[in-house]
């Protein structure tokens, strides 16, 4: 298990025993499928496991904030979330107060996963995989889909009902066996007990997973992805998993067999012939970026870096060319073979003015690519000449000057890429890979107390809020020398006694009957 899973586990642990008890007779009336509110998760309590879970989450180095990427998962996300609550699947006790976020987890594995609260884990792999917006469309919608149906919610009141059942089932054949004076009946009850307990989870899964494609389906659809891009999607997924699986005994897995969703799916397209999926040269470009960043091991980049070596000189399926020597040269980009990246990045733009000339999002992920390449290689010049051929203010961009003026160390540059950035997070607060490249920028500048407070937000926005406290403790201490910034000081503690207010009220919301001496967050 990856770094990131051993904290989703623990934190999904720490936070489900942090949940207030419910009562016995609430365990036992498990809400229906379909209804949108469960009585045994609020919307409040299943928020803050959410918040907390991502706390866990976010520092870890498999977490993944790549701009460009991130930007075209949103962009496919946004329209899912909006189709939903234009169906009603999102109601207005959840629209304001849960994240509908998205984030991405630097994993080789075809996976995705919802969490309480409104967030969506998208494993690389996945991206690696599809061949269309509207494959990764069905993934996200189907995600979506359980979050909507407080599917999360109903699982913690499944388990918890199936742990109560199995919890007598062991103490009634205990006592049986105690009577019969019999070690295996003892035995046999315990294990009897375990095994009802198990299947009663998985078969909630499975009913779960089903109601997911169904509701998920209709919001793929209603944002205007293609339906078959699901059937597409179930497909893929079981050609790459049938060498691993025999398919016997189905009745053990929490989802319904593969080729069971394929059937459901085609059913909901109708007997109309379906459309062919729109293999967009963005979506195979984004897919080749995934397959770089999942594996960050320099074997792997080099047997990528090779890609381009030998590609059909037609395009059979997709863009096979375009996306092939993309991958070459960010690979080569990461192994720093510039001169392999340079002629790999040539000839991919040779051949997008050949094939997509008029496709301006294959042509703006290139130039991004060659100002990546301009990066790395400390050219910042080429950089900013890269980045002039994308007029719009994206968050990709931002990041991408302030790194080019780190590498061009002009303060006039460095001053203009750290006030757009400045600007930037004054509107969107949480952004922690924002702060951080924005803390970098003003040390440059030697503006000491800015660096202190923007480290001290990226903290804030990772969930870190002891970190966040610390930071903008030594940043109190920092303004008191001579000739420090007191505007900048009274905004630093400004935002400390805010935080510490949360910390207060995190800690009651922890700690109900009062907080342990020294207690602090996790």
């Amino acid at each position: 298990m990856r770094p990131l899973h051993h904290r989703l586990l623990a934190a999904l642990c720490a936070g489900a025993m942090l949940l207030p008890a419910a009562p016995l007779h609430a365990q036992v009336n498990l809400p229906a499928l379909g209804d949108s509110v469960s009585d045994d998760l609020s919307i409040s309590a299943e928020k803050h496991l959410g918040e907390q879970i991502m706390r866990q989450i976010r520092p870890d180095p498999d977490y993944l904030d790549d701009p460009l990427l991130l930007e075209y998962v949103q962009g496919v996300w946004a329209p899912l979330v909006e189709a939903a609550r234009r169906q009603g699947n999102i109601g207005d006790d959840t629209t304001d107060r849960f994240a509908w976020e998205t984030f991405l987890v630097r994993d080789r594995s075809v996976n995705a996963f919802a969490l309480p609260g409104g967030y969506v884990g998208v494993h690389l792999g996945l991206l690696a995989i599809t061949s269309s917006r509207d494959e990764l469309a069905s993934v996200l919608g189907h995600e979506l889909s359980h979050i909507t149906q407080r599917h999360i919610a109903r699982r913690i009141v499944g388990d918890s009902r199936s742990s109560m059942a199995a919890m007598a089932g062991m103490v009634l054949g205990l006592i049986a066996a105690s009577k019969a004076g019999s070690v295996d009946l003892a035995n046999a009850a315990i294990l009897g007990s375990q095994a009802a307990a198990q299947q009663a989870s998985l078969n909630f899964s499975r009913d779960m997973e089903r109601e997911a494609d169904r509701v998920g389906f209709n919001v793929m659809t209603g944002a205007g992805y293609q339906g078959q891009g699901m059937v597409s999607m179930f497909e893929r997924m079981d050609q790459a998993y049938h060498l691993m699986d025999s398919g016997a005994y189905p009745y053990l897995r929490s989802h319904p067999l593969t080729t069971e969703r394929i059937g459901d799916a085609r059913l909901r397209l109708g007997t109309e012939a379906p459309p062919p999926l729109d293999t967009s040269p963005e979506h195979a470009l984004m897919a080749a970026r995934s397959r770089v960043l999942m594996d960050p091991r320099a074997e792997t980049w080099r047997q990528l870096q090779g890609m381009d070596a030998g590609v059909r000189q037609t395009l059979s399926h997709g863009h096979e060319q375009l996306a092939a020597r993309y991958a070459s040269t960010l690979a080569s980009i990461k192994l720093r073979d510039f001169t392999r990246a340079e002629a790999s990045l040539q000839l991919a733009e040779q051949l997008q003015r050949q094939t997509v000339p008029d496709d301006a999002r294959a042509r703006r992920d290139l130039a991004f690519l060659r100002a990546e390449l301009a990066q790395a290689r400390g050219d910042a010049t080429a950089g900013y000449v890269a980045l002039s051929a994308l007029p719009e203010k994206s968050r990709a961009v931002l990041m991408m000057r302030g790194l080019l003026a780190q590498v061009d160390k002009q303060p006039e540059r460095v001053r203009a890429a750290a006030e757009s950035l400045q600007t930037h997070v004054s509107l969107h607060p949480a952004d922690a890979g924002a702060w951080g490249l924005l803390s970098q920028l003003w040390t440059q500048l030697d503006q000491p107390l800015r660096a202190v407070r923007a480290l001290g937000e990226s903290r804030a926005a990772m969930g870190d809020i002891n970190g966040a406290i610390d930071r903008l403790r030594s940043g109190l201490r920092l303004s008191r020398v001579k000739d420090a910034d007191q505007f900048e000081a009274s905004v630093i503690d400004a935002r400390l006694r805010a935080l510490l207010y949360e910390r207060r009220q995190l800690l009651l919301e922890m700690y109900p009957r009062g907080a342990p001496p020294g207690a602090e967050l996790p």
